[in-house]
Parts: structure tokens; sequence; C-alpha cells
């Protein structure tokens, strides 16, 4: 009695919140377009394409866009400094076409995933493709020694002791979920779409089809 009292006290407030399921789709894609629009423009930039050199260099994945992946630790830049010797070392590196290519990457995925409200084929290609990419940043947690706090005489470093860099990586584990999620929605619009077309062929409800 007291449980069916509870149930019909929070059920509106439920419902309310299910009904809210597009919306929160839509924030996510929006949030997930302008996470990968902004971070991938960036990388024009030339203090982002410094700051990501550790990641790259230690990455067995990347490493090879550089000219010199070992010597990044010389010639690190805080962000807002100009150092004239670094900024040359980082242009024979070649660190700076390797930021514009995963600059160019990652705003192509951001691109991707937008066209969903156009092509929601094209939208899932881009949350499969940023799932991907998530993985591969995911993994710089295990190739990237800046990740953990360093042994600098604090009774707390390494392994779990994130640092700001390993802070910063770990959140794409949201971003991973997130892009698995609107992939996974704009794929069943598709579905939706196409049964709707050859009604032999529906497996999956019309209500699907909405964006």
């Amino acid at each position: 009695m007291e449980f069916n009292a509870m149930q019909q006290t929070r059920r509106p407030i439920l419902e309310r919140l299910v009904s809210l399921d597009r919306a929160a789709l839509t924030l996510t894609r929006l949030g997930l377009v302008t996470v990968t629009l902004w971070i991938g423009g960036l990388k024009v930039i030339p203090y982002e394409a410094e700051g990501i050199t550790p990641f790259v260099a230690n990455s067995p994945v990347m490493r090879w866009l550089y000219a010199d992946p070992d010597g990044y630790r010389a010639h690190r830049n805080a962000e807002g400094v100009l150092h004239e010797v670094n900024r040359a070392w980082h242009a024979a590196n070649g660190t700076y076409p390797a930021a514009l290519l995963i600059g160019v990457t990652i705003v192509a995925i951001g691109i991707l995933i937008a066209l969903h409200w156009v092509s929601p084929l094209l939208g899932a290609l881009g949350g499969v493709a940023l799932f991907a990419m998530s993985l591969v940043t995911l993994s710089f947690l295990v190739t990237t020694p800046e990740s953990f706090v360093p042994a600098l005489g604090g009774e707390h470093h390494g392994f779990p002791y994130l640092s700001g860099v390993g802070r910063l990586v770990l959140k794409d584990a949201i971003m991973m979920g997130a892009s698995l999620v609107v992939a996974v929605d704009s794929a069943r619009i598709v579905l939706a779409r196409w049964a709707a077309a050859d009604p032999a062929r529906q497996t999956v409800t019309p209500s699907a089809a909405r964006t």
C-alpha cells in the first residue's frame, strides 16, 4: 500500500524525465559538436599544437608523425610563453603539421555528428568515429608518462594519482560513452526511415524515426 502510494507520487516526475529523452540526446549531440569543433579548431594554434606533444610522442600509433618524438621534453613551452628556440624545434619536428592533421580529423568528426540533422547515417558514422578516437585518447593514460604525478619528493605519485594531464584524458571516458549513445540514436533513426519506406522489412517502431 505504502509502496503504491510512493509510486503514484513519483511516477509523474519520472514520466516527465523520460519525456526529455529527445532533448537530452540533442544536448548531448550539441555538446559533442561544440567540443570537437572547438578543440579541433585550436590545433592550428601553436600553443595547442605544442601542448599535445607528450601524447603524440609517446603513442605507438602516432609518434611517427614527429621527426624527433623523443626530444619533446627539452622543448616544452608553458602556455602563453614564446620561446623562439623551442618554437624552431617544434617547426623542425613537424609538431604543427601533425597537430593540423589531428585537428582536421577532429573537426571532420564534429561536422559528421552535426550532420545528423541532415543525414542520420552520417551522424552515426561521426559517432562511431568519435568513439574510436576516444579509445585512442584514453590509451594515452597508459602510454604517456605525464598522465600521472611525477616522483618529485611528494608522497603521492605514480598510479593512481592522475596529473592535470591525466585528469584531462580521463574525461574522454564520458565522451566515449556519449559518442556511442548518439551513434546508436542516429542508427536507430536510419533503420526506422528504411522500415517506413519498406514496411515488409520493418524492425523498429515508427516513432524512432523522429530526429
